[in-house]
This record gives C-alpha cells, sequence and structure tokens, in this order.
C-alpha cells in the first residue's frame, strides 16, 4: 500500500541556505551550515508547525550538509531545490570584530526556480517569511519578489513576513527591494542594527519612521538586544523589557525571535498583541543560550515566556 502524501506546510521561509567558513586560527577553518531565511524555518518546525525552507543550494559537500541538516530539522524537503552550481559561502576570517565577505558568483542559490515548488503548495501555506541576502543577490531577488508579489495579489489568506536582516550587500542598490517588499509585508521584524545600516544614518528613529511610512498598515517588530523590544500595530505600541539569560552565542537570535512570533501567531491566534511579543522575546533569549544558530525548543522558550508573563 503506498504512503500517503504528507500535507503541505503551513508556513514557508524563501531565500539562502549557506555554508559560513569560519577562521579558528592561522591555520584552521571550520564550516557551519547557515542562512537567515534557512534558519527561521528551522525555528518553526522545531517548534511543532509544518514548515519548509523554499530554496536552492549546491550538490557539492555543502549542499550535502545542508540537506542533512534540513532532513534533520523535518523541513519539507520538496521545498529545497539542489542544484550542480557551486555553494553559497560567507567567509568569516576573523570575529574580534566581526569580519566576512560572501563567495557566490553563479553560486547554487541563484538558480532557485519558484515553479518548480510543489503544486498547491499556495493554497495551504499560511505564512511566507522573505529576508536575508536573498533579497541582495540578483537574479534571486527578482524571482523572490515576483513570488511576494503573486501571494499579495492571488492569496490574501497568506501573511507575509519581511526580516531585511542587514549586510554589507545591502547598499544605496537594495534601497528599492527594501521598499517594496515592506509594501508587501504584513509583518516587518527590524533590529536597531539593521536600521542605521539599511538607512546608512546614525538616527536611528528617523530610520525607523522612514521604514513604517513605507506600510502604514504593517505591523513592526521592532528589536534592540538588550533593550527590549517594541510591536507596532496601527497606532499602538507596546513595549517590552528583555530577558536577561546567561548568553552562551547571540547567532541566529534574531531568526528566533520572528519565528517565535510566527509560530504564536498561527498556534495561538487567540493571544493578545503583547503576549505575541513576549513569546517573540523569549524566543530569541531561548536562542542565546545554545552555541550557534540552534533553534530553540518549545519548552525552553515557555519556560521564559512564563516567566516574563508572571
Amino acid at each position: 500500500m503506498q504512503a500517503p502524501t504528507p500535507a503541505l506546510p503551513v508556513f514557508v521561509s524563501a531565500g539562502e541556505a549557506l555554508t559560513d567558513l569560519i577562521r579558528t586560527d592561522a591555520q584552521h577553518w571550520v564550516s557551519k551550515v547557515g542562512g537567515s531565511t534557512w534558519n527561521v524555518a528551522r525555528v518553526v518546525a522545531k517548534l511543532g508547525l509544518a514548515s519548509a525552507f523554499a530554496g536552492a543550494i549546491s550538490r557539492d559537500c555543502f549542499g550535502q550538509d545542508l540537506w542533512q541538516a534540513s532532513q534533520a530539522a523535518q523541513l519539507d524537503l520538496r521545498f529545497l531545490q539542489q542544484l550542480n552550481y557551486s555553494p553559497l559561502l560567507a567567509i568569516v576570517p576573523a570575529s574580534h570584530p566581526p569580519q566576512y565577505f560572501f563567495v557566490g558568483d553563479n553560486a547554487a542559490d541563484l538558480h532557485f526556480t519558484p515553479s518548480k515548488l510543489p503544486a498547491g503548495w499556495q493554497s495551504a501555506v499560511q505564512w511566507v517569511h522573505f529576508g536575508g541576502i536573498s533579497l541582495a543577490r540578483q537574479p534571486l531577488a527578482g524571482q523572490l519578489l515576483q513570488l511576494a508579489r503573486e501571494l499579495k495579489r492571488d492569496y490574501p489568506h497568506v501573511k507575509i513576513s519581511y526580516d531585511p536582516n542587514f549586510r554589507i550587500l545591502m547598499d544605496e542598490h537594495y534601497d528599492a527591494t527594501l521598499r517594496e517588499m515592506s509594501a508587501l509585508a504584513d509583518v516587518i521584524k527590524v533590529s536597531d542594527e539593521d536600521l542605521a545600516g539599511l538607512f546608512r544614518t546614525p538616527d536611528i528613529d528617523a530610520a525607523f519612521a522612514t521604514l513604517r511610512s513605507y506600510n502604514r498598515s504593517a505591523s513592526y517588530l521592532y528589536t534592540r538586544g538588550e533593550h527590549g523590544a517594541s510591536l507596532y500595530i496601527n497606532d499602538e505600541m507596546i513595549d517590552a523589557v528583555a530577558i536577561s539569560v546567561p548568553v552562551a552565542d547571540t547567532v541566529g537570535a534574531g531568526d528566533a525571535t520572528i519565528g517565535g512570533f510566527a509560530y504564536s501567531q498561527l498556534k495561538h491566534p487567540e493571544r493578545s498583541n503583547r503576549e505575541h511579543l513576549n513569546f517573540a522575546i523569549a524566543s530569541g533569549a531561548a536562542a542565546c543560550l545554545e552555541h550557534g544558530a540552534t533553534p530553540p525548543t518549545l519548552e525552553k522558550i515557555s519556560a521564559l515566556y512564563m516567566s516574563s508573563s508572571a
């Protein structure tokens, strides 16, 4: 008897999966799987929702590591395209202070084809996330923008989130993408560091005001590290303090924050806006308890969420 076809996911994160090559000393490097949008998909899957990463990876050793990690995270592999192109690499020659650059001319991620995703996925999905460096790399950025446009136009039940997650690729040529993706999104997650980089200004308040002007109807999840976070919905602004935890690593905390926020909205629509914000903050804090971009468990997030809500 043939096994039934698995149900299509309720959450999809579209963008880049990559490999971080980190220099540990003068002669040694270590590779780690990563990618902002890929991490968000893993976070939601870890919390128990059917989740997929929609993107393309290589077939070499780096791509195989990403494939195996995606499988281990229980992502829907029907959305992951493995192609005969080179890998996308983030080279990190120094960590203090952080230094990095990207290697990926004509890499596999650029050849992602949305039309090859499983039939009917747009009708089944409830939330689609965009962001990361994928929107700063052509022709992938154009493919993702078109996908977001089509979702907005033809599938009004789908909620779109966007986390620009500023990186050095996002110079003035990224401005038009920032503006259009902000206009398409229902939820925009941004940090104070993102704002400084995206708008090339030390005036963070002015940068945030400009970002909000791009889409007055969107919800804005604005994070400020140890200074907490705020949720802006229409004319309402909700502040929440940061949750103090013993920090092992902050890598992936932002991805866990937006992943936790999406999970809370999808799984617990009865919660108040403040409760959604508190769960998002707890998700980011829980991610800091582990080294690397390790998706936090629901148990760890829930413990922090309950303590912050007490």
